[in-house]
């Protein structure tokens, strides 16, 4: 197992998938996993991670975004170093696009994950 020196934040706000702690720890990373978009920006200003593991979960009932990987994506966009990997639902392709439009990210991975991917876009 390499050296864990390399940090990544994972939010976890809805889940119904696999923690991927075991992979993320394989390729190297000292995790930190938090549930709230609001946790992740403060733990952000704390310590800023090599790569961010979020979901995008697409909220019809936002006036103003899509989701709350919007917040994410802009209190990031002053740490370009720092690697995103989306996890998202095959039927909310259309809106993370229209996010992606806005805002670049390393990967996007749709559910059912697949493991080497995951693996793949952290190396």
């Amino acid at each position: 197992m390499p050296d864990v020196c390399k940090r990544l934040l994972s939010i976890v706000e809805q889940g119904g998938y696999p923690l991927y702690d075991s992979i993320y720890q394989q390729a190297g990373y000292q995790v930190t996993m938090v549930q709230t978009m609001r946790k992740a920006v403060a733990a952000i200003k704390k310590q800023v991670p090599d790569v961010i593991v979020a979901e995008f979960n697409y909220q019809s009932d936002f006036r103003d975004r899509t989701s709350s990987l919007e917040t994410l994506l802009a209190s990031i966009q002053k740490y370009p170093e720092t690697r995103v990997v989306v996890f998202y639902d095959r039927e909310n392709t259309d809106k993370l696009n229209k996010l992606l439009s806005l805002a670049t990210v390393h990967s996007t991975l749709a559910y059912p994950i697949d493991e080497q991917a995951l693996s793949d876009s952290l190396s």
